[in-house]
């Protein structure tokens, strides 16, 4: 299982629409722009080769069978994780759950708002999520969140926004003290090409993870969500295509022996690009054989989600709130500006620039949907995003000086002055609540 992260073991080691001019395709004028994701594109224009060329497949067990896959409890755990794009009815239970929890918590009257935080990917532009939320501290107006969803980037981000400013140095450290060598390391092309199924090996973000993702951590999670409080990350079941919400609060509060092997396991597939970084394999059983699911980073499938939009929050909700008592902040980690590129004429910077622009659209479209679903739902809107006022290039991925960089600006934002807006630019507000 060579660069394979199982659950089995650790990884093993072999208003704005502004077009900004670029001189060079693929890149600003000293180098990457932010908002673009070099590595991510760059390694999925290659998927062309590696399907011509490729000779042969690291080894697996097979995969569950698709008509078990609803009924799979990991670990033991009828609630440790949810598919959204069908069985929506298991998270509205789920989220009915938390609100009588919260309702009972003596922690918690029931006049104070709810306030829901959705962080999306980004790869290294994650910095600017982290910088924002650690400002968001410091001008005292932060909230404590009822839900906290993450994908990819933002899914390392998520357990740290969930439990709170106390593990803010922590998120810092994450996003500003770490080179590129703590996230990844290159292999060779060919090796890669002919018998591996990644450019890159995450083992050095796998002990990244499991530094800061510890007991302790879990247990901080499982005594939230005892209050009535959800953290849920997503991935992508690549052998289903289809996306899988991981409920790490119930995961940590079965205390099962595994559970913290399954935490860090479920945070590196969300951020593991399709090509670009090992998937991660996840053990199950069905009819007492073992199987294998095979998850990718999350945002295969959304780049960033709050609940699924089908879900009317006014007519699921047992006890609704009144209209104004609750707020999604979405982070987006990454721009909404397109980018001008006088493209060249090739296989791979054709590929790269078709690729790029549709991650970025989907990420786009992802935000338009949160922003309806909350509109009709009377829920307060507010989204972040790296601002004109960023241009900052990168000498390439996970650049600590770029990182650091963005993580400031961020601060900067949201430690100054209101970052927030209340609608995608060229979007009227539908419904503008109390900030």
């Amino acid at each position: 299982m060579r660069g394979v992260a199982s659950l089995t073991g650790t990884p093993r080691l072999t208003p704005e629409p502004r077009l900004r001019k670029n001189r060079r395709a693929g890149g600003g004028r000293h180098g990457v722009r932010a908002g673009a994701q070099p590595l991510a594109t760059t390694c999925l224009s290659l998927l062309p080769l590696l399907l011509a060329v490729a000779c042969g497949t690291v080894p697996r067990l097979d995969a569950p069978p698709p008509e078990a896959a609803e009924s799979i409890a990991v670990l033991g755990i009828p609630n440790a994780r949810f598919w959204p794009d069908r069985d929506r009815d298991a998270l509205v239970r789920e989220a009915m759950l938390m609100a009588e929890r919260a309702a009972a918590a003596p922690s918690r009257s029931q006049d104070q708002s709810t306030d829901f935080l959705a962080i999306s990917g980004g790869g290294d532009n994650g910095a600017f999520g982290a910088g924002l939320l650690v400002g968001w501290t410091a001008a005292g107006t932060r909230p404590e969140f009822r839900v906290v969803t993450g994908i990819s980037a933002g899914a390392l981000i998520a357990p740290f926004a969930f439990l709170g400013p106390s593990y803010d140095p922590a998120l810092r450290e994450v996003f500003t003290a770490v080179a590129r060598d703590d996230i990844l390391i290159l292999r060779r092309l060919t090796f890669a090409v002919l018998f591996g199924e990644a450019l890159a090996d995450t083992g050095p973000l796998y002990r990244l993870i499991a530094r800061h993702a510890d007991q302790a951590m879990l247990d901080a999670i499982a005594a939230e969500y005892a209050r009535g409080r959800l953290l849920l990350i997503g991935t992508v079941n690549l052998d289903l295509q289809r996306p899988a919400v991981w409920n790490i609060g119930a995961i940590a509060e079965s205390r099962h022996p595994r559970a913290l092997e399954l935490f860090r396991s479920v945070l590196l597939a969300s951020a593991a690009i399709p090509g670009a970084f090992p998937p991660v394999l996840i053990d199950v059983e069905v009819d007492g054989r073992r199987h294998q699911e095979m998850h990718v980073d999350g945002g295969a499938a959304t780049q960033v989600f709050l609940y699924p939009p089908p879900v009317e929050l006014r007519e699921r909700t047992r006890a609704p709130l009144a209209d104004g008592a609750r707020t999604a902040w979405v982070i987006r980690n990454d721009r909404l500006d397109p980018e001008w590129s006088n493209t060249r004429r090739g296989l791979f910077t054709i590929s790269r620039r078709a690729l790029s622009t549709l991650i970025h659209f989907s990420g786009l479209n992802d935000v338009i949907r949160i922003f309806a679903a909350t509109g009709r739902d009377g829920v307060a809107f507010r989204l972040a995003y790296i601002d004109s006022g960023f241009d900052v290039t990168r000498s390439g991925s996970f650049d600590p000086a770029y990182m650091r960089a963005l993580f400031e600006h961020g601060q900067a934002r949201a430690r100054s002055g209101n970052p927030w807006v209340s609608a995608p630019p060229g979007f009227p507000a539908p419904y503008d609540g109390p900030r």
